[in-house]
């Protein structure tokens, strides 16, 4: 009889923790990015399915004409009037509701998207976080999100166009427009702290993603963008989730690479980055990120797969996606 309540109350445990188990998501969108939002799922982080379909589309952005503060002259944005969702970045916050950014437009809006879910199937209204009025910049581009557990802070990052006339030496070595990393920070994404620059290495830059390893151990992923010769990723070191940031890695992805996002399995980190020229995803694993293994014969990721971010969910949440 004891024999048997001790394997009763195994199987018990065992069909506990599959109840709770974690599964790891990657938010995602579909060129050209007017549909909305998409999602991967994967059970080991490194194979991923699709789940079929849009799970918010876009209400909100790209629907006025702009001052081009580059041209001096009144524009319309791609794609005007639809609104868009690029650049997808989500975290679930510790009360277990799922946060959610994006990108507005390719030029026009000095804002990113903002909206919040339970369970990734319902969404609250879509709100627009205006960062960059007071600024002489086109565009906010793919803001990331980071949640600091020791101040109960969310951070949320992007990279904004500079004017010409800040262009330094180091800009001009590319012909293509310059940016810098800018952040907020936030407790209930109702109130934002005023825009303040983020990460400045000197030279064009964008894609900011933010990581933290451990006590006062930071690592900031970020593209330099210049075009063309460069166009690469590296990485920066910071004691604080504010930098700054130091000690840049060597480049580690291959030439025109953008959209990073790491995810932790095991003893080592998954880089996975956009390789947007040959229209595939790929990979590199690292444990420090000074050094990098090209992981992509590890990985398996769905054609026209975007820029995304990758998450943990419980495996209840994904199964009610699929039902639904």
């Amino acid at each position: 009889m004891k024999k048997l309540l001790l394997c009763l109350c195994a199987t018990l445990m065992i069909i506990g923790c599959a109840k709770t188990k974690d599964v790891y998501m990657f938010t995602s969108h579909r060129e050209p990015a007017l549909d909305g939002l998409h999602f991967l799922y994967s059970y080991d982080g490194l194979h991923w399915d699709s789940l079929p379909g849009s799970w918010l589309r876009p209400e909100i952005g790209n629907k006025e004409l702009y001052q081009n503060y580059l041209t001096n002259r009144v524009d319309t944005p791609k794609f005007y009037p639809q609104s868009m969702m690029r650049d997808p970045s989500i975290l679930q916050g510790p009360d277990g509701t799922f946060h959610l950014v994006w990108t507005l437009s390719w030029n026009g809006e000095q804002a990113f998207g903002y909206a919040s879910s339970k369970d990734l199937i319902h969404w609250s209204e879509q709100r627009k976080i205006d960062v960059m009025k007071d600024s002489t910049t086109n565009n906010v581009w793919a803001p990331e999100l980071f949640y600091d557990e020791d101040q109960q802070l969310y951070y949320i990052i992007w990279s904004s166009a500079i004017p010409r006339e800040r262009y330094t030496d180091a800009d001009k070595l590319g012909t293509n427009g310059c940016h810098r990393a800018y952040y907020t920070t936030t407790k209930d994404f109702k109130t934002f702290a005023p825009t303040r620059p983020y990460y400045d290495p000197g030279f064009n830059s964008i894609d900011g993603f933010l990581l933290k390893r451990g006590k006062k151990d930071y690592v900031l992923i970020i593209k330099d963008n210049r075009k063309p010769g460069y166009s690469d990723l590296f990485c920066a070191f910071g004691e604080s989730p504010e930098g700054p940031f130091s000690n840049p890695s060597v480049k580690f992805a291959p030439t025109y690479s953008e959209g990073p996002c790491a995810v932790k399995l095991g003893d080592e980190w998954i880089i996975y980055f956009d390789v947007y020229r040959q229209g595939r995803y790929g990979a590199v694993s690292t444990r420090d990120f000074k050094t990098f293994t090209p992981a992509d014969d590890r990985i398996s990721i769905p054609a026209g797969h975007k820029h995304g971010t990758v998450f943990k969910v419980k495996e209840s949440v994904l199964k009610k996606m699929l039902n639904k």
